[in-house]
């Protein structure tokens, strides 16, 4: 299990990421993954993964990016696309 005060100062460093926030304590971590998984690099990636834990970050995504009951999910089709074979195979 990660600790919330590093994801929190992870994205903080990040601003790219999620530019239209001001208050980042209030960010959920599907939110910081979502956002990180669609607007970051690898390097971004990579060290979530080493903040969250790669079984963690593929249980949100895997959660997230299914469509809801209103047909909706906010991963970029190419991104979910890859992060579903990356993490059937990382992170099993």
């Amino acid at each position: 299990m990660s600790d919330r005060k590093e994801i929190i100062n992870f994205i903080k460093k990040r601003p790219y990421l999620i530019w239209y926030v001001k208050n980042y304590e209030r960010l959920n971590d599907e939110s910081i993954v979502e956002h990180t998984l669609n607007y970051g690099d690898w390097n971004d990636v990579q060290t979530l993964i080493k903040i969250m834990g790669i079984k963690e970050m593929a249980k949100i995504f895997r959660k997230k990016s299914k469509p809801s009951k209103m047909g909706r999910q906010n991963y970029f089709l190419n991104v979910k696309n890859y992060f579903n074979l990356y993490f059937r195979k990382y992170a099993r």
